[in-house]
């Protein structure tokens, strides 16, 4: 069902897990992102192929703990509100293969407490990860494997490019990532949208398979445009890289006084200036 900005972060507690989709610097729901960051909600453990989302919301002291595979604005390699917590040692970090991420989500995703997986044997993940265990192949190979843990979480945020107001939602770009996988790991799933479409148009709209989920995977949709600005939202739009040079540069208070401290329409007037 259609819901507010309001609405879904009201969903979040303090000390939730809280999964964010997209991938590094590409189609993160951002509009959600914003919302939790103003309702201060504290001790979160972010879920995310990071990006900005885990900057914005590690800079306001909000997160406990970061499970990732990587905290990227892409164009710029190391997010740098992350690279500044985890200097000052400020957050704690679960970093996994992002091969090894995706399998915990799946397994998540399939109610299997874990996935054999190569990714990270021989490496130091295992020396990092020292609670990882391995399994032995119970057939002829015998042959070892990491067995990585499901990946659950409280709360999960995605955004789309299309959606209908019943949780169905469609990308338009070349990549899905693993907003699926998000949202099945997930007690709780909402879906921001660049538009809001009738159920008939959606499904007329593009190939079955890039209708990546279904209401039966999502608990409400926000109808967010240009939601996940600075992000990219391909083909609708491309990320804003004189934007992220800004949020990248310039001293957090500053950036937060002039961009995040009212609401969301406050912030899509800032950006058009």
């Amino acid at each position: 069902m259609e819901v507010s900005i309001e609405d879904a972060v009201a969903e979040v507690r303090d000390g939730m897990t809280v999964g964010i989709g997209g991938w590094g610097s590409r189609r993160k729901p951002m509009a959600l992102v914003r919302a939790l960051l103003r309702a201060g909600r504290k001790d979160l453990t972010l879920v995310s192929y990071g990006g900005p989302d885990v900057g914005l919301l590690v800079a306001a002291g909000l997160v406990r703990r970061i499970v990732t595979g990587f905290v990227s604005l892409d164009s710029i390699p190391l997010e740098p509100h992350f690279r500044a917590a985890r200097s000052a040692g400020t957050v704690e970090l679960t970093e996994y293969d992002e091969g090894m991420l995706y399998w915990g989500l799946l397994a998540g995703a399939n109610r299997l407490p874990f996935l054999p997986i190569r990714a990270g044997l021989g490496s130091d993940v295992m020396r990092v990860n020292p609670g990882l265990k391995t399994v032995r192949s119970p057939y002829s190979d015998g042959t070892e494997l990491v067995a990585m843990p499901a990946i659950t979480m409280d709360v999960a945020f995605i955004h789309l490019n299309r959606a209908d107001a019943s949780g169905n939602g469609r990308y338009l770009g070349p990549d899905p990532y693993f907003d699926d996988l998000f949202c099945l790991a997930a007690k709780r799933r909402f879906l921001s949208c660049e538009r809001l479409q009738e159920t008939d148009d959606l499904i007329n709209g593009g190939p079955p398979q890039t209708l990546l989920v279904n209401r039966s995977m999502v608990d409400g949709v926000v109808e967010t445009p240009h939601g996940a600005h600075f992000t990219s939202c391909v083909p609708d739009y491309g990320r804003d890289e004189t934007f992220q040079k800004e949020y990248a540069t310039t001293d957090w208070d500053t950036f937060r006084a002039r961009y995040l401290d009212g609401d969301e329409d406050d912030y899509q007037r800032a950006v058009r200036r």
